[in-house]
């Protein structure tokens, strides 16, 4: 070898020898390994990264996690009141009745018995003359109408006069017969308010079902309803309202809508009202000022008459009217008969030519056919 010392060729060899004593270490299988694959590891450049000082250790605090934001609750909107003549108001409102007070016993009839008696509503003793049938009654009781009479001035209704023969008739027939005072009539307490623009009567007339019901001698599940002119608007009412009477009869009823009773009830035996109108009749412009006509505010007008809730109306209903009705037209009665036709209720409707508001010239043929019917509905159980 030329230009090369000793040393440092002996020093070349050595290293020569060294790394292939690396390299042949490096290629062996490792104990315990035998017949395995030897993995060769790609090992990628070190990133600049790799090479940065390691980070700083000093604790940091973690942020709180903000509170969050409450959600105001939403205000919850107020049920609204109910005006007082909404069907759905009186369905709301509880009508008790009480026991029923026989305060004194008046002259019998020619087969039943007759007492001067009481019972409450809210918490007005309203009195009534109350008719029983003599003999044993039948084994769930007698069957009970309450009779809702006509307008009569308050200040000269007396319970004992006026509807003799209808009441009479009536009792003679099987029929307890409670014919109510409402209230301010007579010996009844609180104030004549009148029946159309006040739930008054209604609820004396309810609270009568109610009291019927309590009284030992009644059949609870066989009570009707008896109504004239007036007592027509309580009975029609009374059924919207309330499940629990079983048959009405109206006589000359004031059945027809709230807008029907504003533009189609002229009464030629009554002075044309000048207003202001004071008492019971100033609903009507009180009303209209308020609520607006039923042309602005068919809503209202409709939610307060009876003739809108007729799909749910108690149970089946007879009409009786008067050609020559100079009180209460006779279209209110063949109108009612033909919503009720429309909607599935039955319904019968009778028609006298030339009769008056009390059909004094068909009063035995109207009260055959009110006892028949009442006999069918009230009757009609194996007890009776």
């Amino acid at each position: 070898m030329t230009g090369e010392s000793r040393p440092v060729r002996t020093l070349l060899l050595f290293a020569a020898g060294l790394l292939a004593i690396l390299l042949f270490s490096a290629c062996r299988t490792p104990a315990g390994s035998a017949g395995q694959d030897v993995v060769v590891a790609q090992i990628s450049e070190p990133t600049a990264t790799a090479f940065l000082p390691a980070p700083s250790h000093t604790a940091v605090p973690p942020t709180a996690s903000p509170s969050p934001t409450p959600v105001p609750s939403e205000t919850p909107t107020p049920t609204p009141t109910l005006h007082p003549m909404h069907i759905e108001a009186q369905r709301m409102t509880p009508y008790p009745g009480s026991d029923i007070v026989l305060e004194a016993t008046l002259e019998p009839g020619a087969n039943y018995s007759r007492y001067y008696a009481y019972y409450l509503s809210e918490g007005l003793k309203i009195y009534g003359l109350l008719t029983i049938p003599n003999g044993e009654p039948p084994p769930n009781g007698w069957p009970a109408i309450v009779f809702n009479h006509g307008y009569i001035p308050p200040d000269i209704y007396r319970t004992t006069e006026r509807y003799i023969a209808y009441v009479d008739w009536l009792a003679r027939s099987g029929y307890i017969v409670y014919r109510i005072d409402y209230r301010g009539h007579d010996r009844s307490e609180g104030e004549a308010t009148g029946a159309y623009g006040n739930p008054g009567y209604t609820t004396d007339v309810l609270n009568a079902v109610a009291a019927l019901e309590r009284y030992p001698l009644v059949d609870p599940e066989r009570i009707g309803m008896w109504g004239h002119s007036m007592g027509g608007y309580l009975t029609l009412r009374a059924m919207v309202i309330s499940p629990r009477i079983k048959a009405g009869v109206i006589w000359a009823g004031v059945v027809a809508s709230y807008p029907d009773l504003l533009t189609r009830w002229r009464r030629s035996s009554a002075p044309t009202p000048t207003p202001p109108v004071t008492g019971g009749r100033r609903w009507r412009f009180d009303w209209i000022g308020e609520y607006g006509t039923p042309e602005e505010n068919p809503e209202f007008w409709n939610a307060i008459s009876a003739n809108s809730y007729l799909a749910d109306i108690s149970g089946p209903i007879q009409l009786h009217h008067g050609t020559a009705d100079e009180d209460v037209p006779t279209e209110f009665s063949e109108i009612l008969a033909q919503q009720m036709q429309e909607a599935g209720k039955h319904v019968e409707l009778y028609i006298y030519e030339g009769d008056n508001h009390n059909l004094s010239g068909f009063f035995s043929q109207a009260m055959t056919r009110t006892i028949e019917f009442f006999d069918r509905y009230l009757k009609g159980g194996p007890d009776s």
